[in-house]
């Protein structure tokens, strides 16, 4: 069973930064994408950012320029470094996980609050 870990949420006043991190129970070679989702409450769950094996990267248009993403391949864990948050990305985070089976997977969910 995959499991995905995830840290790193909280509670930061806007403008503020938080970076969270997703590991992986397995090896970074198998999966062909990883990213965030986030949900808040009351809306659909929608794409935070992604990368995909070779580096490539997408981001939602409401957070380019403010948040970054990365994996580690060697420790099998994917970054999401949020700057300048706003009241609007209080959500619940999610990690989520494309395998090159086509295999996928969620994470449990860590929730960002954003508010002064």
């Amino acid at each position: 069973q995959v499991q995905l870990v995830e840290s790193g949420g909280g509670l930061v006043q806007p403008g503020g930064s938080l970076k969270l991190s997703c590991v992986a129970s397995v090896d970074s070679s198998s999966i062909a994408a990883m990213g965030w989702y986030r949900q808040a409450p009351g809306k659909q769950r929608e794409l935070v950012a992604r990368i995909f094996s070779g580096g490539t990267t997408n981001y939602a248009a409401s957070v380019k320029g403010r948040f970054t993403i990365s994996r580690d391949n060697a420790k099998n864990t994917v970054y999401l470094q949020m700057n300048s948050l706003k009241p609007e990305d209080t959500a619940i985070y999610y990690c989520h996980i494309r395998r090159r089976s086509g295999d996928t997977y969620w994470g449990q969910g860590t929730q960002v609050t954003v508010s002064s």
